[in-house]
This record gives structure tokens, C-alpha cells and sequence, in this order.
């Protein structure tokens, strides 16, 4: 059952989530949803250049694959990918350090966007809720040496586009339009209205 900060909600599933981020996990839980992790690690199709339908198509990837296993059951699956898009470019998870200079080289200065795809299986029934978030984000000039020294902590290495706007990396965030939390990583609001308006 669905917990809302240890009150019952006329939510009746259980909600697994169908990654091993810790940002995602925090976010639910700080919205007071209490999720079982259970990663996917099924292979990853891209049939689309476009961020939006990328990251739609990766959730829906992931939830599915752990939906598979609870058919009939009373459990929502929560799938989700994020990717940072620049002139239409998509970046992922950096490769290495190197790699993350580069990145950062590229979105300095600039705006880009950042896109969760998010997926909804109510595993009782068979729906399935799909959608993607976007979230404009201007990055302030960065010198070599400031993208040097923030690569070096490690903190970008896990995060697509190499950066985590919730770290260090604040100190360099001119600004946002849309989801905050969408740039973390899950925009549990929407999560958590789709979860109601569907439950």
C-alpha cells in the first residue's frame, strides 16, 4: 500500500521503482512514497534521435521489464531515464573524466534542456502511463579550470551531462525554467499526480 508519511491513501499499490538511483529514491521519499528498488538491467533500445522520445522509450524499457514479473499484483512499476540535450545533442553519462570535460566545455555559458522520461505500470490492470518532463537550464561561464576541478571530485561521473545540479555544481546554475527535480532526476510531482488520478 501506499504510504503517505505513514498514513494510508486510497492508493492500494505497492510502488517499485525500476532504478538503482539514489536521486530518485530521495525524491520519492521526500514527497513521503516509499518505494522497493528493483533495478532493470534488461538491454536498452534507441530507435530516436529526439531526447523526448528517447527517454520515453527508456522508461518504458525499464518498467516493462520489471513489470513482467509482477502481473495481476497490486504494484505501480516506476520507470525513468534522464538525458541532457544541447542543439538538439544528446548527452548521456559521461565515459570518464575526459569525457566530462568535454560535456561541460560544451554546455558553459549556454542553455540546454534536460528531459525525464517517466513510465507508470499498474501491474493489476496492464495500463501504462508514459510521459516526459523538459526543463530549460542556463549554465553560467565556467573556466577550464573551474570544469577541471569540479570533474575531479567525481561528482559528475554518474550523472547525465555531467553534472548534478543538487552537488557542488549549484555554484554554477544561472538559472532554471520548469522542474527543479526533473533535472535531479524524477519529477515526482507529476509522478505523484499520475499515481493519484490513476489509483
Amino acid at each position: 500500500m501506499i504510504s503517505i508519511k505513514g498514513k494510508e491513501t486510497e492508493m492500494k499499490q505497492n510502488i517499485i521503482l525500476a532504478s538503482a538511483s539514489p536521486r530518485r529514491k530521495e525524491l520519492l521519499y521526500q514527497i513521503g512514497l516509499i518505494p522497493q528498488i528493483v533495478p532493470s538491467h534488461g538491454k536498452e533500445l534507441i530507435t530516436s534521435p529526439y531526447p523526448e522520445t528517447v527517454v520515453k522509450e527508456l522508461s518504458a524499457q525499464k518498467a516493462a521489464d520489471i513489470a513482467a514479473r509482477y502481473r495481476g499484483q497490486e504494484v505501480v512499476v516506476i520507470g525513468a531515464d534522464t538525458v541532457v540535450a544541447i542543439a538538439g545533442r544528446i548527452l548521456g553519462k559521461p565515459a570518464g573524466q575526459e569525457d566530462a570535460v568535454r560535456m561541460l566545455t560544451a554546455l558553459q555559458g549556454k542553455n540546454h534542456q534536460v528531459y525525464t522520461g517517466v513510465t507508470l505500470i499498474f501491474c493489476n490492470t496492464g495500463k501504462t502511463i508514459t510521459f516526459a518532463e523538459k526543463t530549460e537550464v542556463e549554465i553560467y561561464p565556467m573556466t577550464r579550470d573551474e570544469i577541471e576541478q569540479y570533474v575531479q571530485t567525481g561528482d559528475p561521473l554518474d550523472k547525465a551531462g555531467a553534472y548534478g545540479i543538487q552537488g557542488r555544481f549549484a555554484a554554477y546554475i544561472k538559472g532554471i525554467n520548469g522542474d527543479y527535480n526533473n533535472v535531479v532526476g524524477l519529477p515526482v510531482a507529476r509522478v505523484y499526480q499520475e499515481l493519484k488520478r490513476n489509483s
